[in-house]
């Protein structure tokens, strides 16, 4: 009985392996355009988490001027 879990969860990562890897007509496939995108994603995502730490710096001075 525990085994069936496990069989399907397996046949489900292989489809989904499948799927992610399964070349397009234009004969890309998705793997192939998360891979071609994944630096400029890393790119905005240093942007974003350097905005957010200099806003919540900007807030932590605040409060502490107020407590002076």
């Amino acid at each position: 009985m525990k085994l069936l879990p496990l069989i399907l969860a397996g046949t489900a990562l292989a489809a989904g392996v499948a799927y992610l890897v399964r070349k397009r007509e234009d004969g890309t496939s998705i793997l192939d355009e998360l891979n071609d995108k994944a630096p400029e994603w890393m790119e905005k995502g240093k942007q974003y988490a350097t905005q957010t730490i200099d806003q919540v710096t900007d807030r932590i001075r605040q409060r502490g001027e107020r407590r002076s």
